[in-house]
């Protein structure tokens, strides 16, 4: 259970009592998984304090901002979470597509910072780590690095990130600035897809005990946290609507697989409305549709495997969609020709417009997805789609260069965003897709067989519990233990009126 980060007791009390010296003197207070899933729970005293840092400082108290509730302005709080409903006049569907913003969150302006810090807490709290002597690494391909860099950086750590050396210069540049020493950034060899030469370099760095690996393919609580607090916070955002319109149905969640953190929300939304769960991936890299490899630009997505922590067997849908067709509606939605012909020719309202900038590669890879879907399942004005947009457009304005010098030589215009627009939105069809049965759901999970056992030793009946809905169900009973441990250890740091 250590090496999943599922401990439902103190490990190492000697190490939580360093915890707490070294919390005292930085002046840390931990949020609870409850207060994330509803900050209303969070309390007055903290609010106040949070209310008077920036949202991007390495401040501790921006802990409590770690949640789908922060505003348009990054500082002050929600009742429901930011988000934009796509018109058809945009989505060429009748279906309501949502979209849940991510660059709301604090530090890193996407949600990835959420699974970051549910991966250090159990360990904390466990005294499985120890924030005085060892070093949080952090395996990537981009956002979760940036946010566990982060929440270590507040949480009085030391941070390591590993990833891709191809990945958007905007992370390299944040994390150069984050890291307490330069060789506290590992280049792996490749991009996007090349997750397998992470997992060699995190073996490698294993070997000094010191360096503890929070990978987020495999590591539970980042399922655990995105089931309850990002599932509660859609629910919110849908519930919100049909408050307006009683009429509506939630018909599908949508998340790119990436580590299957984000997916795991769909879980509650199934429970909850009966929704279908739509998992997406590159078509360049089919790993799902096909047992396919290959290589992709749709950053935030990592592939070629099946990560431990998707729950495959709840799984509905499989969609792939193109790097070619993010790349190109990057650009259309975030160039002044591009937006001016979605508010003109299209008649897209100019605040849906101008929201797309919170739309990075994987954001509009969902979008794209959601489209599909509603085609595929043939839903109408009264259906509900949930996704979420894991960050933003700010993150790729350095490869948004290179993309319109690469496939547009002759510039972007006005005719350019047409061909863009109408091959791939209202040309997305469902082509690549494909409805799960229940020897695809199966063929997709032992497909895991060969990373997870064969590969990095996980015990094969741990692996195998995986396949029934009772696993992931009991895992959500840690949440109320890992919480009474966090007030108790709080408690002991002693803060409470300080905070």
């Amino acid at each position: 259970m250590h090496a999943l980060g599922l401990e439902r007791g103190v490990v190492d009390p000697a190490a939580v009592e360093r915890t707490v010296g070294r919390f005292r003197e930085m002046r840390i207070l931990m949020p609870t998984f409850a207060q994330l899933a509803d900050p209303d729970r969070i309390p007055a005293s903290i609010v106040a304090a949070v209310a008077a840092v920036e949202p991007d400082a390495p401040a501790p108290v921006n802990l409590f901002r770690c949640h789908w509730h922060d505003g348009a302005d990054r500082r002050t709080r929600v009742d429901v979470p930011e988000h934009l409903v796509l018109p058809s006049s945009l989505t060429g569907v009748d279906a309501r597509i949502v979209v849940a913003l991510g660059d709301r969150f604090p530090m890193i302006a996407s949600h990835k910072v959420l699974a970051a810090y549910a991966c250090l807490a159990p360990r904390i709290v466990t005294g499985q780590f120890d924030p005085t002597s060892d070093r949080a690494v952090w395996p990537s391909t981009g956002n979760y690095c940036r946010g566990g860099v982060a929440i270590s950086r507040i949480m009085g750590c030391r941070g390591v990130a590993v990833l891709p050396e191809g990945m958007s210069r905007a992370r390299f540049d944040w994390l150069a600035r984050w890291v307490a020493e330069p060789e506290d950034i590992i280049r792996t060899p490749g991009t996007e897809s090349n997750v397998k030469e992470i997992y060699d370099e995190c073996a490698r760095l294993s070997r000094d005990p010191e360096n503890v690996i929070f990978n987020q393919f495999a590591e539970f609580p980042n399922h655990i946290v995105h089931r309850l607090v990002t599932g509660q916070a859609l629910e919110r955002v849908f519930r919100s609507m049909r408050a307006v319109e009683p009429g509506l149905r939630l018909a599908a969640f949508v998340s790119a697989t990436g580590s299957a953190g984000t997916i795991g929300a769909g879980s509650h939304l199934k429970e909850a409305f009966g929704a279908k769960i739509v998992a997406v991936e590159a078509v360049e890299c089919p790993t799902m549709l096909r047992n396919g490899y290959g290589e992709h630009n749709i950053q935030g997505i990592g592939d070629k495997h099946i990560p431990l922590i998707h729950d495959v067997m709840r799984t509905d849908l499989v969609v792939g969609i193109s790097d070619r067709a993010t790349d190109r509606l990057d650009v259309l939605f975030n160039t002044p020709v591009g937006r001016e012909y979605l508010a003109r020719r299209r008649r897209v309202p100019e605040s849906v417009v101008a929201g797309l900038r919170s739309f990075g590669y994987s954001s509009i890879c969902n979008v794209l997805a959601a489209v599909k879907a509603a085609k595929h399942l043939g839903l109408g004005p009264d259906d509900v789609i949930v996704t979420v947009a894991t960050d933003g457009a700010a993150m790729y304005d350095a490869e948004r260069s290179h993309i319109t010098v690469r496939d547009f030589p002759d510039g972007f215009d006005a005719v350019a965003a047409g061909e863009v627009y109408g091959e791939h939105m209202l040309g997305a069809g469902t082509d690549d897709l494909l409805e799960l049965s229940l020897a695809d759901r199966e063929r997709i999970f032992n497909l895991g067989y060969y990373t997870w056992v064969e590969q990095q030793g996980i015990p094969l009946d741990r692996f195998d519990a995986r396949r029934s809905p009772a696993f992931w169900d009991d895992l959500m009973d840690l949440v109320p233990v890992w919480d009474e441990m966090i007030e108790e250890l709080n408690a002991r740091v002693g803060l409470r009126a300080h905070a």
